[in-house]
């Protein structure tokens, strides 16, 4: 009985925990870099060349 009551208030405590690891699961962006002596346009969303 003892064991039983101790392992549910164990998962009771972890859940939260848990559950707030998995909230950001999908949401990471991930940096877009263009080749050298280009540069991100966000009209086009394309690499251009930079004209100097």
């Amino acid at each position: 009985m003892k064991l039983k009551f101790g392992l549910a208030a164990l998962a009771l405590v972890a859940m939260p925990s848990l559950a707030m690891a998995a909230c950001s699961y999908g949401k990471e962006k991930q940096a877009f870099s263009c080749a050298q002596g280009s540069i991100w346009d966000s009209a086009t969303n394309t690499c251009v060349p930079t004209s100097s």
